[in-house]
């Protein structure tokens, strides 16, 4: 016979009150101006807006190398077949905060932002399978932008442009391993709303023009993705897994808003021009296909490296039916990252800093937007570490990531960006068995 012992909701309890506070600190940010709190990216615009990691913080230190990465006692969310590995009932969650400088045309200005960045609980079941449920905020848009342009017979006119919102993911997953090979999935449903807006009025008369022209667009759909992984002894030491996941393209629903207002205002008379209003118009986002792949060798509680190839083909987007403009994203996008991690004696437990995981990685990968016939490239550094929990397999983690995007050739937006994430796994046993009847 089996109970539940109660010990064991407090983990739970504390991961709830960790992600609770972090979505509150999120929603303190205002949107305001290019140097607001909120993390001013220009590029998000494009797209879906821009991609998030909702890897845990222990792959994130690693440079993301998560296609043939299994830990019994944390959660690989990226590929699914990782689950079967699971040893204990496992609770994660993560924060992550962000700081963005973007630089153009001589000019700069630097945004941050604070957020919930993954929640997940997993469950081993029996000797061969897992069960994990999640939520990760998927795809993040938030721009702020403003310039001056001179139009003939109308004279100087000020424009803005601007856009928040996002999509979210909140998922079941199941893996089954048998005799090495270990296959898996995700499957959810993915949720969220994009809001974007443009401005524009004459600022050097005294009758004012000014247009304004939005669209809301609330997004909702089941989406997938499978993963397997193959795992071997080279030796009595040494192990090598080869991993890798697929997302095929699926599309979402999408319904739309939008409305353009034209006005006149001379001195205290506002009249209204021109007026269009059109509501709940129902169409479709078509996500592009994502594959990956990726190898490891591993020492086992001692060290572990690997490799990871990821593409995505942006050239099967479309969004309600109409393809993105060519001159905006590229027909495929790819990231390349190699890391690992090493720990010094996982097993004294006399020595905390010997238990301590040391985390490192690299990344360089092209970026789906493509504009003026340049192509957008980023590159970064990663690197991290696990704090044991006394005599536990539970861990805080911390990770940093170093990098830079884009380019100021063309006209373009360079960024450059450090983000920290930070992360606690709890691990437990949900049922021990009874001492007496």
């Amino acid at each position: 016979m089996y109970r539940f012992h109660a010990k064991y909701i407090f983990p739970f309890f504390l991961l709830f009150l960790f992600a609770f506070g972090v979505t509150s600190i999120a929603q303190t940010s205002t949107v305001s101006n290019p140097t607001s709190t909120r993390e001013n990216n220009p590029y998000s615009r494009f797209g879906v807006g821009e991609a998030l990691n909702g890897n845990n913080a222990v792959l994130q230190g690693m440079g993301n190398i998560s296609s043939a990465y299994e830990n019994p006692y944390t959660i690989n969310s990226d590929n699914p077949a990782s689950y079967s590995f699971l040893k204990l009932t496992t609770y994660e969650a993560g924060m992550q905060g962000s700081v963005r400088n973007v630089a153009a045309n001589g000019l700069n200005y630097t945004t941050g932002n604070a957020t919930l960045n993954y929640l997940n609980i997993g469950v081993p079941v029996g000797k061969h399978g897992g069960l994990v449920f999640g939520f990760t905020p998927q795809t993040r848009v938030y721009y702020n932008l403003a310039d001056t342009a001179v139009y003939p017979g109308a004279g100087q006119i000020r424009r803005s442009f601007g856009g928040d919102g996002g999509l979210n993911y909140a998922y079941i997953g199941a893996a089954y391993e048998y005799k090495g090979f270990s296959a898996g999935f995700n499957f959810g449903y993915m949720f969220g709303s994009i809001n974007s807006y443009s401005f524009a009025d004459n600022i050097d008369t005294t009758a004012t023009m000014s247009s304004e022209f939005s669209n809301y667009e609330k997004i909702g759909g089941i989406y997938w993705k499978g993963g397997l992984m193959y795992e071997t002894k080279l030796n009595k030491d040494l192990v090598l897994r080869v991993g890798g996941t697929l997302a095929l393209a699926q599309s979402l629903n999408q319904i739309q808003n939008n409305y353009w207002i034209s006005s006149y205002q001379f001195y205290d008379t506002l009249v209204q021009d021109t007026s269009y209003q059109s509501n709940q118009s129902k169409g479709k986002i078509r996500l592009p296909m994502t594959y990956s792949f990726g190898v490891h060798l591993a020492k086992a509680e001692h060290w572990d490296v690997g490799a990871d190839y990821t593409a995505t083909q942006w050239s099967q987007f479309t969004n309600n039916g109409i393809g993105q403009p060519s001159d905006s994203l590229a027909s495929t996008a790819y990231k390349i990252s190699i890391g690992g991690e090493y720990v010094p004696n996982a097993s004294n437990i006399r020595n905390f800093w010997s238990r301590v995981t040391y985390r490192f990685g690299m990344y360089y990968g092209t970026d789906p937007v493509y504009l003026r016939n340049t192509q957008l490239n980023y590159y970064g550094l990663t690197a991290g570490m696990s704090l044991p929990f006394r005599r536990s397999t539970s861990e805080f983690h911390g990770a940093i990531d170093v990098g830079r995007m884009g380019t100021q050739s063309n006209g373009l937006i360079e960024q450059t960006y450090v983000k920290l994430t930070l992360g606690l796994t709890f691990n437990a046993k949900w049922f021990i068995p009874r001492k007496y009847e």
